[in-house]
Order: structure tokens, then C-alpha cells, then sequence
């Protein structure tokens, strides 16, 4: 129980607060801090939020929440600490956050864990072609097969898994990955070959990761430098019949090019995000075989929103107790952080 209960301001789309705060975590946020009322922020210009901000020393923030900045800040003389009950802060916080010295947490490993299990779940089951055995089952039913003799060259054994992206869901991967009969590349450029060999993986150039694996899995941020760094070249390199899955940001690749790859037949596809976010009814990608597309559902989805809200109460009653966050988001890192 900390020694105080800081007076808490819930900042999200309202309709958001039951999703994330289920009963036994509404529970547990009562004990550690103090709420201000029943009010829920999406706009910090009205005068509601005006006077709910002028009392708040922390800002308990999730999906929808509006941007913290320099106005927002002025309204909000005795904020001391953002506590964001999800992944990525740089939609949220901005420049003049920093300057005042708010400190600032995120959930971003707790929402890591359900990408990571999302992506084992697909390196396994693309290896071992599911959905085209499934599709096949489904038209001949009711007539035997050898499926051993049609799908000879299947399976998990000594395949090769390239991870692009030692982020947090990479190593997680990594780690879920270990104990699996798999050759494990890596890449990232901030990372040495010996720190690749320390997670369990053999760091590679991404050219090869490509031309080598039979599955590459994307984890790496949305910056600049990684715009489409899976482009036309590099998945002409990847294997014929090698499965791409990103769960990470759809910018990471060549939209058209990955279209046109998948629509071919050569590659197969595990797609969780795309740019836009919503491709247009026409897409080719809805219909293909060779292609499990989804919603952006691999991270928190359901009651593993609960897993993030308790993160952000453990880092609330954290903050109450005078001790430093364990999951604090420092302003220098975010130049290479989603």
C-alpha cells in the first residue's frame, strides 16, 4: 500500500475506460491513487478538463488520449508523472513534457508479450503451412490423401527464423524461440554480433537474413530509416515459398511491392499491419491463400488490456511510494523506439 494516494486523472476515449479498468483493476487503481471523480479527459480544452487538470499530480493515459503539450501542461500546474497504460508515448508526449521534468512510464513491455506469443504462434504454424492445408482439406473433403507425400517439405525442424529488430518484442521472440529445433538470425544495427549470440541468435546483415530465412518476423520502430527497408529488392531476395510477418508497423515495407509479391504466389504472408491502416476494399490481400491478414490484433486485444492497466497501477503506486518507475521512458531513447 503506498504511503499516499496521488490525486490521478484518466486521460483516453471514454468509451476506452471499462475496456482497459475491469472491475478487480478499477480496484486496485482506487487503492494507490486518488481519481478525479468519475471524469475521463479526451480533450484538454475544455473546462471540465481544465479543472480536473489544475489538481492532478498524475495522468493515467491510454488509447485516445490527447496530446500532453505545452498547453495542456499550463492548465496543469502540479503534474508531476504521465503513466501511459499502453505501447508508444510519441503521439502523447511532447517536447515541452520533457522540458518541465515529467517523468513518464509506459506499458510497452506488458503489451510486448502478446505480439511476441502472437508471432511465435505464426512462425510455427507458417513453417508447417496451415492455411494451405486447411484450404486443400476443405476442397477434397471426404476423400483420403497422402498429405505426407503432398506436403513432404514442411515442417519446423532446423528451419531458419530471421528477426529483424532486438526491440522488445524481438527478444521476447528470441527467447520464446530458443527451445524450438530453429536457426535463429538477427538483425539490428545497434546491436553487435556478440550481443545476437548472447540472445540466442546469429547476427547477420539484413540482405542475408533475407536470402536465408524461411521466415523473416518484423520488430523494428517506425523511424525515418526504416521507412520501407523491406522493399522491392530485399523481398526479391527472400526464398521462394518463405513466409514475411509483420506485427511491427506496415511503413516497414514496400506496400505495392509486397502486394505484388504475395499476389504471385512466391511468398507467403502473415500481415498484422499495413499503410494505410485500413487498405481499401479492393486489396488483393483479403482474398489471398497464401496470405493470413488481421486487424492489428497481435498486440493487447481483450483481457490483455488488463495486463497493461496493471502494469500502469504497479508503476502509479510506484511513483507513490517515492520509488523510481521500473518501466520509465527516458526522452534520449525515443529517437529509435516506436
Amino acid at each position: 500500500m503506498p504511503v499516499r494516494r496521488p490525486r490521478t486523472l484518466l486521460a483516453m476515449a471514454p468509451e476506452l475506460r471499462s475496456r482497459l479498468l475491469d472491475g478487480a483493476t478499477a480496484r486496485r487503481l482506487a487503492e494507490v491513487a486518488t481519481l478525479e471523480t468519475d471524469f475521463v479527459a479526451d480533450d484538454f480544452g475544455t473546462p471540465e478538463a481544465a479543472r480536473a487538470l489544475a489538481e492532478a499530480e498524475v495522468l493515467l493515459t491510454f488509447w485516445g488520449a490527447p496530446t500532453v503539450d505545452a498547453r495542456a501542461l499550463a492548465a496543469a500546474p502540479r503534474l508531476k508523472a504521465v503513466v501511459h497504460a499502453a505501447g508508444s508515448v510519441k503521439q502523447l508526449v511532447t517536447e515541452a513534457c520533457w522540458d518541465r521534468g515529467v517523468v513518464v512510464s509506459s506499458a510497452a513491455l506488458a503489451n510486448s508479450l502478446p505480439v511476441a506469443e502472437y508471432t511465435v504462434a505464426m512462425v510455427l504454424l507458417s513453417n508447417k503451412r496451415v492455411l494451405h492445408l486447411r484450404e486443400e482439406y476443405r476442397r477434397v473433403r471426404g476423400t483420403h490423401h497422402d498429405w505426407h507425400l503432398r506436403y513432404g517439405d514442411v515442417g519446423n525442424y532446423r528451419r531458419t527464423v530471421g528477426i529483424v529488430g532486438a526491440s522488445r518484442i524481438g527478444r521476447r521472440v528470441i527467447e520464446l524461440l530458443r527451445p524450438y529445433d530453429l536457426r535463429l538470425l538477427l538483425h539490428d544495427p545497434y546491436l553487435s554480433d556478440d550481443q545476437a549470440r548472447s540472445l540466442g541468435a546469429r547476427g547477420v546483415g539484413l540482405d542475408e537474413l533475407c536470402r536465408t530465412s524461411d521466415v523473416v518476423s518484423l520488430h523494428a520502430p517506425a523511424l525515418p530509416e526504416t521507412r520501407s527497408m523491406i522493399d522491392r529488392r530485399r523481398l526479391a531476395l527472400m526464398r521462394d515459398g518463405a513466409t514475411l510477418i509483420n506485427t511491427a508497423r506496415g511503413s516497414l515495407v514496400d506496400g505495392a511491392a509486397l502486394t505484388d509479391e504475395l499476389t504471385s504466389g512466391r511468398l507467403h504472408g502473415v500481415i498484422d499491419v499495413t499503410e494505410p491502416e485500413v487498405l481499401s476494399a479492393e486489396s488483393p490481400l483479403y482474398d489471398l491463400p497464401n496470405v493470413l491478414l488481421t486487424p492489428h490484433i497481435a498486440g493487447s486485444l481483450g483481457n490483455e488490456l488488463h495486463r497493461m492497466a496493471d502494469s500502469a497501477i504497479d508503476e502509479i503506486a510506484r511513483y507513490a511510494a517515492g520509488l523510481p518507475f521500473a518501466h520509465p521512458v527516458h526522452r534520449a531513447d525515443l529517437h529509435r523506439t516506436a
